[in-house]
């Protein structure tokens, strides 16, 4: 019995040693993850995409400057003025020209542009919305698991130290070997599963490292936070306080891509119109082989909309509309299914959470305490004491499921009612 308490007081002096030199609490996990989180980064990159592709409509196509020659290789080039380049009887034609965009196509493409850039940054916080949930989820995981490994690893000693009386009586012959292997084999059972628990924590630690962008996640850190203390500090969760206009930012998203589908809609269809292009030029033409004057020349050109009347592109864009109509409307329906089922999952966790901790595991302790004084008293039977512990070892499981399943909610239920509206997109608050 001596050996088995300091064991565990060697073991637990050992994580306490470990927790204050490799601790990690939720809020730093979430600042990590913010900051180095793979899925996040490339969202961020998306933005700046979307905000150069926006200033790439703000730029006017570039002059084409042009400079021709005709009558080269004539014989007796020459004239009056000599016989140089300049001099000579060529025809040689300097131009410039300019593409001229009618039709609304700057605005239109402008307009889809900047509905992306917006559309780019809610996507952004929308993936920033669900780290902060996956994270918070899969740290609560690696604390219930935690828990699962201390609740067995306790009830693997509450039975180890009933082994220990079963030999003594064994052995004085008020116990038969029949029942001290079956109580020794409980315990072997519970610290196997305890084993089992601790493999479960190091896997639920390695999901946090992933979801933090650690390089080389091994899963070698110890919770900062009490799984307790967690679903305590959110187990009250409010209405959020949210402008009338406000969505959330994956449904925010849907709704920018349908305006930049539309304005691409709009683009496609004045596409029809031709594009001029103008031109102004000088013509020079020396002595001797026609006038002697240098005339200025202007034009302009455009495209005959004879056989391609932009209809494949127009039709693609219609598309393009329908689809993000539908993508809005199946968005808008998914997040208040995903609003009503977290109100739901919080509402029966929590009170499943309190009734344990206020009614159900008191009750188990008791009865298992008792349990325990009368069969070391002789007064209850070996199969008294296993159901007993059993039990017990199976609220307890339950309870800290329950905190688990609390918490959990309370993540889901923040990231489901989690809105901001364009104004608040574009504010600081949100950068």
């Amino acid at each position: 019995m001596k050996k088995t308490v300091a064991t565990l007081l060697i073991a637990i002096a050992v994580v306490a040693a470990r927790a204050q030199t490799n601790a990690l609490t939720l809020a730093d996990a979430k600042q990590m993850a913010f900051e180095r989180n793979w899925d996040l980064l490339a969202a961020s990159s998306g933005v700046d995409a979307a905000q150069a592709q926006l200033i790439v409509t703000k730029e006017f196509p570039n002059p084409i400057a042009s400079l021709s020659t005709a009558k080269i290789g004539e014989r007796n080039a020459g004239t009056i003025s000599g016989n140089d380049l300049w001099d000579r009887n060529y025809d040689s034609i300097a131009a410039v020209s300019q593409l001229i965009e009618i039709g609304g196509k700057r605005h239109d493409r402008q307009a889809a542009a900047r509905a992306s850039v917006l559309s780019a940054e809610a996507r952004f916080y929308d993936a920033k919305r669900t780290l902060d949930q996956g994270v918070t989820k899969a740290y609560i995981a690696a604390l219930l698991a935690g828990e699962n490994e201390r609740n067995l690893t306790q009830s693997a000693g509450y039975m180890r130290h009933e082994a220990t009386i079963a030999e003594a009586q064994r052995a004085a012959g008020d116990l038969s070997d029949a029942d001290t292997k079956t109580i020794e084999i409980n315990a072997e059972q519970l610290e196997l599963q305890a084993k089992a628990a601790g493999a479960a924590a190091v896997q639920a630690r390695i999901a946090v490292e992933v979801l933090m962008g650690v390089d080389q996640p091994k899963g070698d850190w110890t919770p900062g936070d009490q799984l307790a203390d967690v679903v305590a500090s959110s187990a009250s969760v409010e209405e959020p306080n949210t402008s009338t206009h406000a969505e959330r930012p994956d449904v925010l998203a849907a709704e920018t891509d349908l305006r930049a589908a539309e304005a691409n809609l709009t683009l496609q269809k004045a596409e029809r119109i031709p594009d001029p292009t103008f031109s102004v030029g000088v013509e020079h033409e020396p002595p001797g082989g026609g006038p002697d004057v240098n005339t200025l020349n202007i034009g302009v050109s455009f495209p005959l909309p004879l056989w391609n009347l932009n209809g494949g592109n127009i039709k693609a864009a219609q598309a393009a509309v329908d689809q993000s109509r539908i993508a809005l409307a199946q968005l808008k329906a998914q997040s208040v299914a995903d609003l009503a089922n977290a109100e739901s999952e919080y509402n029966e966790a929590y009170l499943r959470w309190l009734r344990y901790r206020d009614q159900t595991v008191p009750k188990s302790a008791h009865v298992r305490e008792t349990i325990e004084f009368k069969y070391e008293k002789g007064a209850a039977t070996l199969l008294d004491l296993l159901n007993a512990e059993q039990t017990d070892n199976t609220v307890r499981l339950a309870f800290v499921q329950a905190m688990n399943d609390t918490a959990s909610a309370v993540a889901d239920l923040t990231s489901a009612r989690l809105a901001l509206s364009e104004t608040e997109l574009n504010s600081e608050q949100w950068k």
